[in-house]
């Protein structure tokens, strides 16, 4: 695989073939794309962790999806405000913008080392499958000492795109596709994972 250079990432954002054309939506300003990546803004859906009666997740429970929804929740911060993030705190929030890969691309996205600098760790699920449709969701994480400000609009991460040998399957089309056409920051549907009766010695 190849890294796409700023002028190919920009070839692949203006081209007229819909095949290869890479959305990145709204694109604020063009120095948001550098040499090799797409630096990336947050968006202003968060999911926080709620303090609850549950103390464990157990994916393979029936009512896990359910102790997800109990267990965290949505808010919605504007621009202009922030949200703290708490030394040792997680919280999931997404990416600005509305990404659509073509099916010969591959995107990982990455933390700003500025922002790491101060304790911030983007712990995302870093890679982005040939013809994916929606926003990043963004795990947040608070490593350091001190409260962080996060503003929706901010810079927060850099996604890589790189090209592919051959086209693939695009991930919208996959049967197992979990997270598909985000709008904001998704709950773990890890529960939807297929091994967990075998892994349970559950009946089929």
């Amino acid at each position: 695989m190849t890294v796409l250079s700023k002028k190919e990432i920009l070839e692949r954002i203006f081209t007229e073939n819909e095949n290869e054309r890479l959305v990145i939506t709204p694109l604020i300003s063009k120095d948001q794309i550098s040499a090799s990546s797409v630096d990336v803004r947050l968006g202003t859906e968060f999911i926080i962790t709620k303090r609850t009666k549950y103390s464990l997740l157990d994916p393979a429970q029936e009512n896990i999806e359910s102790e997800i929804e109990q267990y965290q929740e949505k808010i919605h911060v504007p621009f202009g405000e922030k949200l703290i993030l708490r030394p040792h705190q997680l919280i999931l929030g997404s990416t600005l913008e509305y990404i659509k890969l073509p099916r010969d691309l591959i995107g990982y996205v990455i933390g700003r080392s500025s922002w790491g600098r101060l304790g911030l760790i983007i712990a995302t699920a870093t890679l982005v499958n040939p013809g994916y449709t929606g926003t990043l969701t963004l795990e947040l994480i608070n490593l350091g000492e001190a409260d962080i400000a996060l503003y929706p609009g901010s810079r927060i991460a850099q996604l890589v795109i790189h090209e592919l040998s051959e086209i693939e399957e695009g991930y919208m089309q996959k049967p197992l596709a979990k997270y598909v056409g985000s709008t904001g920051p998704e709950f773990s549907k890890i529960h939807k994972d297929k091994e967990w009766k075998t892994l349970t010695k559950q009946p089929p």
